[in-house]
């Protein structure tokens, strides 16, 4: 049965082999070939035997990375002018555009660093700013002006007057 499981072994490692040197995508140069059938015919051999060691470390595979901050959660927000990144340190007035650059969500950034989930992703004075900004245009009236012209009643309409004719002579 060991030659079986051999031969089993061989020929799985080498249809393994060309199908993976069969795909255009992987470049191989012709000396590295040898060296992966070798590679390939160790893991199917190590699978065939039912080893299980890969099969615990496989509940291991994704442990939970600990990510150090690279400043407090309190010293983050020590100013309203900026927002310290726990990333890198470096003072952001919103850490949006930062965080998408490493890929991360506010909700991945809070996650990874136990913040809770009012943390801000804008510095104090800039969302000030941008509320002001807003205010000044315009933004947000439509709505104001509707319910108070709705509460308001309605002036008294005038009387139409019928429209005026020439008068001949």
């Amino acid at each position: 049965m060991s030659e079986e499981t051999t031969l089993n072994a061989v020929e799985l490692a080498a249809e393994l082999t060309i199908a993976w040197l069969g795909n255009q995508n992987n470049r191989v140069a012709a000396e590295d070939v040898p060296a992966f059938l070798r590679t390939m015919h160790a893991t199917v051999t190590e699978l065939a035997a039912g080893s299980s060691a890969p099969a615990a470390g496989a509940e291991d595979a994704a442990p939970v990375e600990e990510f150090t901050p690279a400043v407090t959660a309190r010293k983050s927000l020590a100013s309203k002018d900026h927002i310290i990144s726990m990333i890198d340190g470096k003072p952001y007035k919103t850490l949006r555009r930062h965080l998408s650059g490493h890929g991360l969500t506010p909700e991945q950034y809070r996650q990874r660093y136990n913040l809770k989930a009012d943390y801000p992703m804008v510095a104090e004075s800039y969302s000030e700013a941008r509320r002001a900004m807003a205010h000044r245009i315009g933004l947000g009236q439509k709505g104001r002006q509707a319910k108070a012209a709705a509460a308001a009643p309605a002036p008294a309409a005038k009387p139409k007057r019928a429209p005026r004719t020439a008068k001949s002579a």
